[in-house]
């Protein structure tokens, strides 16, 4: 397996473990101020960064990781009442928010890349 592949899997395993912590537990997100509905928030940049590690480097694995993240972040709603937190649609959403800008940042941290790599490969 590519080091690409165990990067890619790793960072993903270790941001499920995080996000299953933070909201699987009877704790409440820090505010942000006045910043109404700052959960929505922290659930988009939650899954953005979970999103992101696939998107930049094993982009062909996405059409597969894409449905499993957003069935964890639904699975995650569902549980949610049973660790005294709310079950939230808007949430849910949140997290597709999020699914979708990691994928897409993702994707333009590599083209952005691409002219870097070419030019090391020049001088091989």
């Amino acid at each position: 397996m590519h080091i690409q592949s165990k990067l890619a899997i790793g960072l993903s395993v270790l941001m499920v473990a995080i996000i299953a912590l933070l909201t699987l537990t009877p704790v409440t997100a820090p505010s942000l101020g006045s910043i109404e509905h700052a959960d929505k928030i922290y659930h988009a940049l939650a899954f953005a960064g979970l999103a992101l590690p696939i998107a930049t480097l094993r982009p062909g694995w996405l059409f597969v990781a894409v449905p499993v993240y957003a069935a964890f972040g639904g699975l995650i709603e569902i549980i949610q009442p049973f660790v005294g937190r709310d079950c939230s649609f808007a949430d849910w959403v949140a997290d597709l928010t999020g699914i979708g800008l990691g994928s897409v940042a993702g994707r333009i941290l590599v083209a952005c890349a691409r002219p870097f790599r070419a030019r090391e490969t020049w001088g091989q």
